[in-house]
């Protein structure tokens, strides 16, 4: 009896904390994994530069243009383009060199990534 009323309590807390998490518009923006190697992160850069990411920040004189590598310059177009898709959890693939996260990377104040449109 006192098993079966410490179960329910649980399961009431369990569900409170599901009700309050799934209430939460979590931030979250798409970047490069760890793994991804300069020859992976070029096909889809040029990809998500082509097909509604905003990559303007990322040419000479832009927010984001330096520093100038591979790394950064994918990780903020496969993030503006995961923003244009809707954020859409399929848009931030890119063949298994992306991922998605809740922590802002914006690597400087001049160059930040967007969470939204």
């Amino acid at each position: 009896m006192v098993a079966a009323k410490l179960v329910r309590s649980v399961l009431t807390i369990v569900a409170w904390i599901i009700i309050g998490i799934s209430s939460i518009d979590a931030t979250t923006w798409c970047i490069i994994t760890n793994s991804a190697t300069p020859e992976q992160l070029q096909p889809h850069l040029d990809y998500a530069c082509s097909h509604g990411a905003d990559c303007r920040p990322l040419q000479p004189g832009g927010d984001c243009y330096i520093p100038y590598n591979i790394y950064n310059h994918a990780a903020y177009a496969y993030n503006s383009f995961y923003i244009h898709r809707g954020k859409r959890p399929r848009a931030c693939n890119f063949n298994g060199t992306a991922t998605i996260i809740f922590i802002d990377p914006s690597p400087s104040r001049q160059c930040r990534f967007p969470s939204s449109l």
